[in-house]
């Protein structure tokens, strides 16, 4: 069973499979975690596709690390 990215509950320990999509809910989920300032960019969205195994906590924490830094 693959995780639904439109409608299932994403929180920190979340994890990343080959069926990820940058959607709205995601997209809410880093603006809590990362404030009001997050944005997609290039550089990061090819950092996400790399396919290591990652949380969406490690997703939040690498945006914060590039962009608050």
């Amino acid at each position: 069973m693959t995780f639904d990215w439109h409608a299932g509950p994403i929180t920190r320990a979340t994890r990343l499979d080959k069926h990820y999509r940058n959607t709205q809910r995601v997209r809410q989920f880093l603006r809590e975690e990362c404030g009001e300032t997050f944005r997609f960019d290039r550089a990061f969205m090819a950092w996400i596709k790399r396919g290591e195994a990652l949380t969406m906590g490690d997703v939040a924490d690498e945006w914060r690390r590039r962009h608050l830094a």
